[in-house]
């Protein structure tokens, strides 16, 4: 019986992470499928480009939601006995991949998503706060500084793993830093496109901060 509501708790994760939140939100409010345009991911980066920075905001606090969300479900399964202590940072990591890969196979819309940035960041927010907080701070500082979203993607999904090697972050839990470097991976593999586009200095800029123009100057 446990192991069923365990199987059953994994396909919620996954349909959780499926929810196309861009897709449903472009159509039902703009009348555009936002994998039309721009990159075509369905992804937060995405619509920010396609539809602007309130349905970008949007779509991003949904999608960090999701990952939250299908993560935080094993803490359910803890508290109904069905895991036990040991065992509760392993369902958690299991619901979070889940989750992140149904956002980049999304059931509902063809299997065509996004590269699952947010939902990864709603994971690593329900796993470990810390960890999630600086690597956060280090996206924001990498974007600001270079303008490059795939950048500041990568590179703090590489901040993770390696914040886990440090004992204060993650003591007696190894499996966090092979999760890390196993992330990591996928999100270098889903920006491979990205990644070809900064070594050819063709990948587009975002600003995050515009400074307001008086009298013709910033």
């Amino acid at each position: 019986m446990e192991a069923l509501v365990i199987v059953i708790f994994g396909m919620m994760a996954y349909l959780i992470g499926s929810l196309p939140t861009s897709v449903w939100l472009g159509e039902g409010y703009f009348g555009i499928d936002v994998r039309d345009f721009g990159s075509g991911n369905a992804g937060a980066t995405n619509t920010f480009r396609v539809l602007g920075k309130r349905a970008g905001i949007v779509v991003m606090l949904v999608d960090v939601f999701k990952g939250w969300t299908a993560t935080s479900m094993a803490t359910l399964l803890y508290y109904a006995d069905a895991v036990s202590e040991e065992r509760l940072v392993f369902f958690k990591l299991a619901f979070g991949v889940l989750a992140v890969l149904g956002h980049i196979f999304p059931v509902y819309v063809g299997f065509k998503g996004g590269k699952g940035v947010a939902t990864l960041l709603g994971m690593v927010l329900s796993i470990h706060l810390e960890a999630a907080l600086l690597c956060i701070a280090i996206f924001l500082i990498v974007v600001l500084a270079s303008k490059y979203v795939s950048l500041g993607s990568i590179i703090a999904a590489l901040a993770f793993p390696l914040l886990m090697l440090i004992p204060v972050f993650s003591p007696e839990k190894p499996i966090l830093i092979t999760f890390g470097f196993v992330i990591f991976v996928i999100v270098v593999l889903t920006h491979q496109k990205n990644i070809v586009r900064l070594l050819n200095g063709e990948e587009s800029r975002t600003v995050l901060i515009r400074l307001k123009r008086r009298g013709g100057r910033e």
